[in-house]
């Protein structure tokens, strides 16, 4: 269990965690992605997931998450509720061996610092298990403030922006990247992003 205990906000800031913690995702947590298919929560990825397509995607959690290629995670508070889910997975970004992540919360739980706060443990997890891979990345949908906002919170560099097709139509996405081989995510100068 990976964890962070928050510190003492200030008067403005938003409602906070007092704990947040990343549980490994188990065969249990389906119901989570469920919680998740609702038009509001996929407004940015083109909408829903067909039944079929949440039973895949579970058990492609815990395939990958055996084999290695993947670490994936329920986001919870300190008395075990479900907030989110989070994770990173292989790929090859710009023909490199990269991480991606992606993530969730659900929106009782939304504009709190849920998001920002497991994606700061995730880097974490990330920097111990990247195998060599140099960039952590993330490809929230341009119209996404949230998602965005998360990246830039957690040191992300904009690297660029890029259209696809995504659950059948397209998606125009911002591409962003976290150097896991420096301690504040941003390359030396001179070391270009790819």
């Amino acid at each position: 269990m990976i964890r962070i205990d928050a510190g003492v906000g200030g008067a403005c800031d938003p409602p906070r965690m007092a704990d947040i913690r990343l549980r490994p995702w188990s065969e249990s947590d389906i119901d989570l992605l469920h919680a998740a298919n609702t038009p509001a929560m996929t407004a940015h990825l083109n909408g829903p997931e067909t039944e079929d397509e949440i039973v895949e995607r579970h058990a492609r959690y815990l395939r990958l998450t055996a084999t290695g290629e993947a670490r994936m995670f329920v986001i919870e508070d300190e008395a075990g509720t479900a907030l989110g889910s989070i994770g990173h997975w292989h790929v090859v970004w710009r023909e490199e061996a990269a991480l991606e992540t992606g993530w969730f919360v659900r929106p009782e739980s939304q504009g709190r610092g849920v998001a920002s706060a497991a994606l700061a443990l995730l880097i974490e997890d990330a920097r111990a298990h990247r195998e060599g891979r140099r960039f952590l990345t993330a490809f929230p949908g341009v119209e996404n403030p949230a998602s965005n906002g998360v990246c830039r919170r957690n040191g992300f560099i904009l690297a660029g922006t890029f259209t696809e097709d995504f659950r059948g139509a397209e998606l125009t996405v911002n591409e962003w990247a976290l150097d896991l081989t420096t301690q504040n995510g941003v390359s030396s100068p001179g070391t270009p992003v790819p």
